[in-house]
């Protein structure tokens, strides 16, 4: 059996990024993977020659060149711009909430005509805002808020706005312009070909177990390096010793359409309360595809349990006290480092996963 310089509990993003850069530093390293497949929630399967999502649409994008740069030296990413819509009870508005959006709900045509109707929207709301609802209107207004937010928050969330906390919501992105853009980064793709191509390389010089969960025998893994860098659940890794750390989860639910063209974008949110489901992918628009079938996803929010991958931390002040107590656990556990969005119990953006794992490279 060989004996590593680190053993990588996980191989999506955080992990294949230390694989990587622990291997240019000239150090061995094994990569334990519980699932089949390596890459965490960026793997892609390709299904009637359209490269398929599997845990949901990963768009990159990043104002940091560094991290650009870092995976464009690894894999081609295309121009594709994330420009969603929203479906509310068959009324269409573009994402994020823009001048196209307002000249769909008001028929205004110009930002001060806009921005005169938010506001007096938002002055319905005086003092501190008391629960998410009351967040969201000061924000945004109601209408925007009864069309756009409540429904599709109350979904991924599993319960009434009046009963999540302000805070969730700290902003909503407004802009007075008709640029349908999703984000606001300099930097935005998606690799050519998926994002296997992106973790195959970040995994080259790694050794890669799949179908191995490391926690069924730690001590037997542990043995086998002599730093773990771990990037699972941290309650887990503890044994739920101080209770289990909450999280949503998503099912997914996909289809092959006989039809060239479904829904003419890759992503479309479900923002009334009655549609079950969040949102639908197609993904063949991630790519610019014209194949003659299409693949579809509609995504549901859920809570997790037992068996399903967690998703979204649920941040709340419960969740964070107990995190905390791991993570003084954490920092004191011998030869052994905490990464990810599920060691640290954060959501993190993909560029800021990278940004991450890059800085605790450093330190190895």
């Amino acid at each position: 059996m060989n004996h590593y310089d680190y053993l990588i509990v996980g191989s999506g993003l955080f992990g294949a990024v230390i694989a990587h850069e622990t291997a240019k530093a000239g150090k061995t390293c094994l990569v334990l993977e519980k699932r089949a497949h390596t890459g965490g929630n960026v793997h892609c399967e390709t299904v009637e020659d359209i490269i398929v999502h599997q845990y949901g649409a990963h768009i990159f994008h990043t104002n940091n060149k560094d991290v650009w740069d870092y995976v464009n030296a690894l894999a081609e990413f295309n121009r594709y711009t994330n420009s969603p819509i929203a479906n509310y009870k068959g009324e269409i508005y573009n994402m994020p909430f823009n001048m196209n959006t307002f000249r769909a709900m008001w028929g205004v045509r110009t930002p001060a005509e806009a921005q005169a109707i938010i506001e007096e929207q938002r002055a319905e709301i005086t003092g501190e805002p008391q629960n998410l609802e009351e967040q969201a209107i000061r924000l945004v207004g109601r209408d925007i808020y009864e069309k756009l937010v409540k429904g599709y928050t109350e979904k991924q969330w599993g319960r009434d706005c009046k009963d999540l906390p302000a805070f969730i919501i700290k902003r909503l992105p407004v802009r007075f312009t008709y640029d349908n853009n999703y984000f606001n980064d300099r930097y935005q793709g998606i690799p050519i070909g998926g994002y296997n191509v992106l973790i195959d390389k970040l995994l080259s010089k790694a050794d890669v177990i799949t179908g191995v969960d490391f926690l069924d025998d730690p001590e037997k893994y542990r043995a086998m390096a002599d730093t773990v860098v771990y990037t699972g659940t941290i309650d887990a890794y503890y044994g739920y010793c101080f209770g289990k750390l909450e999280y949503r989860t998503v099912r997914f639910e996909s289809e092959i359409l006989d039809e060239e063209n479904h829904q003419g974008v890759a992503v479309v949110n479900y923002t009334d309360r009655e549609t079950p489901y969040t949102r639908v992918i197609e993904h063949k628009h991630f790519d610019f595809g014209t194949q003659p079938k299409t693949v579809v996803t509609r995504e549901y929010s859920t809570d997790w349990q037992d068996g399903m991958e967690p998703y979204y931390p649920v941040n709340d002040a419960r969740n964070q006290e107990l995190y905390a107590r791991y993570a003084a656990l954490a920092a004191e556990e011998p030869h052994t480092v905490f990464g990810g969005r599920l060691a640290e119990y954060r959501y993190y953006d993909m560029d800021k996963v990278i940004e991450s794992a890059l800085a605790l490279a450093k330190t190895l």
